[in-house]
């Protein structure tokens, strides 16, 4: 595959200028841009550039409104709602975000809800933020529905990611996650059907309700939870905290995230901050060094996020980077 090396100073800056010109408000383009760099600067190419396109096909729609303000309210002590207006994930998670740390530092727990948002994209994104504040971080969110529940045949859930950051008290992040509910996330799948590839067993479903290889199953099929049964009961709880707790869509009600038009996406994103200070305090960090010298010990073992990757420049397919060109 033919491959164009950009700086992640040419992917920010192309970004934004891209969002910019199909609608969205210069502080909004900001925060979107800063996250679709970061996920090629972390190797994510499904929630980066890959999502550029259908961000500005969206803009120019209205699907998603680019110029809305997010309105932060905080319902009780422990509690921070900020209503996106329609608009995207990251500029509402930016305007509660301080609100947010500073109830959590009051009260030691503090649930963070987003509703009516575009898709969030990468949810580590978020959850990153939270631990370079020093704050335990968990965040959920849920998407369109392309998985059925166990023996079944008919789609109920989305890949339904969660995510999770754990603050290394210097401002920085010991460990970190962001992973579906599926077995892998449905943009791989979509990879493996645009390059004409057959996927590993146990990825897709078909209409039948067995495994298939054939990437193209996905479309009458599912995908596949993680575990079963067992990732399936993960999903539904990401699918009661991130839509039900925040009046926003349910999967099954989702039409696909990257549809040029329809209805606006009207995500919901929940976070559950923790200030460690407020319950061990620095015996936290002291049992945190603990777990990860109990890991790190071992060769070849290490705690997950704690070593990111970090590419610039990256190597954006040249097909993916002359189709941005023509937006």
């Amino acid at each position: 595959m033919s491959t164009t090396p950009l700086s992640l100073a040419q992917i920010n800056d192309f970004s934004r200028s891209q969002l910019i010109r199909h609608g969205a408000a210069d502080w909004v383009a900001d925060l979107v841009a800063d996250a679709i760099t970061r996920a090629e600067r972390t190797g994510n190419v499904v929630c980066g550039l890959y999502y550029l396109e259908s961000y500005c096909q969206q803009l120019a729609s209205g699907r998603v409104k680019g110029d809305v303000e997010p309105v932060v309210s905080r319902p009780k002590p422990s509690t921070v709602l900020v209503d996106a207006q329609f608009g995207f994930a990251q500029p509402a998670f930016a305007r509660g975000l301080s609100t947010a740390l500073d109830a959590a530092r009051e009260t030691g727990t503090t649930t963070f809800a987003v509703a009516h948002a575009h898709t969030c994209t990468a949810l580590g994104y978020f959850t990153e933020q939270i631990a370079q504040a020093g704050l335990i971080a968990l965040g959920l969110t849920n998407a369109s529905a392309c998985v059925a529940p166990p023996g079944a045949t008919k789609r109920v859930l989305g890949t339904n990611p969660f995510a999770f950051a754990v603050p290394d008290g210097r401002g920085g992040v010991a460990m970190q996650f962001d992973q579906s509910t599926t077995a892998i996330a449905l943009g791989r799948v979509t990879q493996a059907i645009a390059a004409g590839e057959d996927i590993p067993l146990g990825w897709v479903i078909d209409k039948d309700g067995n495994p298939s290889t054939n990437p193209n199953d996905v479309t009458e099929g599912s995908m596949a939870s993680s575990g079963g049964y067992k990732g399936w009961g993960i999903g539904l709880m990401v699918e009661v905290l991130a839509a039900c707790l925040t009046d926003s869509t349910l999967s099954a009600e989702l039409q696909p995230l990257k549809a040029p038009q329809g209805r606006p996406h009207n995500l919901g994103q929940t976070y559950i901050l923790i200030d460690p200070d407020s319950f061990a305090g620095e015996a936290f960090y002291t049992r945190l060094k603990t777990l990860e010298d109990s890991v790190t010990s071992q060769p070849g073992a290490r705690l997950p996020g704690s070593a990111p990757k970090t590419l610039d420049p990256v190597q954006v397919p040249t097909a993916l980077w002359d189709k941005l060109q023509n937006l």
